[in-house]
């Protein structure tokens, strides 16, 4: 994450790059199995991720003495709050999304049909910025479009 976030932002300010670090912390204590399944089901985790990291970094960040401001910018954007208009949420995005092409997209193509897979391709983009998409062919996570 923080190499995509440096790539993407390379005045990256210190909120970015603590949430960055901070996007999945403790994850595991809500597993996606504790949620209906079905893409509501889903909706539903994800949210509650959302809360649950940004209730432990804000723990984590008063514990050592960030200041509030510090804390609070964090938390919202570990939230994902106003995703698209503000530049470092938008940036947190684009490195979730360009992780998970660099890292997990084979492994989900290996267990998709081909339909299934472009339409989770097609949903990764629709949530990327222009300099997302272009790092990931940049970086030949994506064919270029014709």
């Amino acid at each position: 994450m923080t190499e995509w976030i440096r790539k993407l932002r390379p005045d990256a300010s210190d909120e970015l790059l603590l949430a960055a670090r901070a996007h999945h912390v403790r994850r595991w204590e809500i597993p996606r199995d504790s949620y209906p399944e079905g893409r509501s089901g889903y909706l539903r985790w994800r949210k509650a991720l959302h809360g649950h990291h940004a209730r432990i970094v804000g723990e984590l960040l008063g514990d050592a003495g960030y200041e509030s401001a510090t804390v609070a910018r964090v938390q919202e954007i570990v939230r994902k709050r106003n995703l698209a208009r503000d530049p470092e949420v938008q940036a947190l995005e684009d490195a979730l999304c360009l992780v998970f092409l660099e890292t997990q997209s084979d492994e989900l193509a290996a267990r998709l049909d081909q339909e299934k897979m472009d339409d989770v391709v097609e949903k990764t983009l629709a949530k990327m910025s222009d300099d997302g998409r272009r790092l990931a062919v940049e970086a030949g996570l994506l064919t270029p479009p014709a």
